[in-house]
């Protein structure tokens, strides 16, 4: 659907609800699928850049939407909330990093360094990490909670998702959900774990607001943890 034609369908309100929180994940993933090819194509070229260009494009279609996401209107997030999504969010980066193991992730460590944000020399492009950090704690969070939470944990309730109250999501769309997510990652096992805290979240919550900020506060951390350790496949 053409530009022009979303943003006239968002601002009268027409714009459909599964379109709305699946484009920008689906923009996400298609960005994924060409960053190999573009790599082969072009390999003069620091594929490493697709990366902010890849969460531009996501902030946009996510901000072109904006008015559609009714489950994040108006914002609300009590101290308790965001102590619980705190805490939530610091506790799967602890489960991450130690599981990093062969027998539960796609691939082994040693077949792929993942996001190196280095230079030739060695050295910290700091550009390249404070963006692939900041795309990775503020946008993928919004963009992944409401595909993966708002809609395919909903909609696997009620097809009629936006009707379905997040206290009554059922544990199978909880756990099918959730392992899905998971195998959406090359650590899968810690993607499932990952995917059951943030649905929980919303499931006693009944508040998008509290997956999105502790998967941003997983994210965050993960990013700040890969610059002290460089331990780069984790990115």
């Amino acid at each position: 659907m053409p530009a022009t034609r979303v943003a006239a369908a968002v601002s009268g309100g027409a714009v459909n609800p599964l379109l709305a929180r699946g484009l920008p994940f689906a923009i996400y993933m298609a960005f994924l699928a060409v960053a190999p090819v573009a790599a082969g194509m072009f390999p003069a070229v620091d594929i490493r850049w697709l990366y902010p260009v890849k969460v531009a494009v996501v902030a946009g279609a996510l901000a072109l939407l904006w008015r559609a996401f009714s489950e994040l209107k108006p914002f609300r997030l009590s101290p308790t909330e965001a102590l619980w999504a705190l805490a939530a969010g610091a506790a799967v980066f602890v489960v991450w990093i130690n599981l990093d193991l062969p027998w539960v992730s796609v691939m082994s460590n040693d077949s792929g360094s993942g996001y190196d944000a280095r230079t030739a020399d060695g050295q910290i492009d700091w550009l390249l990490a404070v963006l692939r950090i900041a795309g990775a704690a503020l946008v993928v969070p919004v963009m992944e909670e409401l595909f993966w939470r708002s809609l395919v944990m909903r909609w696997l309730d009620r097809h009629d998702f936006l009707a379905a109250e997040p206290r009554s999501i059922s544990l199978r769309a909880l756990l099918t959900s959730s392992v899905v997510f998971g195998v959406e990652h090359h650590l899968w096992l810690a993607g499932i774990i990952a995917g059951l805290v943030y649905g929980e979240l919303y499931r006693r919550s009944g508040n998008l607001w509290l997956p999105i900020l502790a998967h941003g506060i997983t994210n965050g951390l993960l990013g700040i943890w890969v610059l002290w350790s460089g331990q780069w496949q984790f990115w």
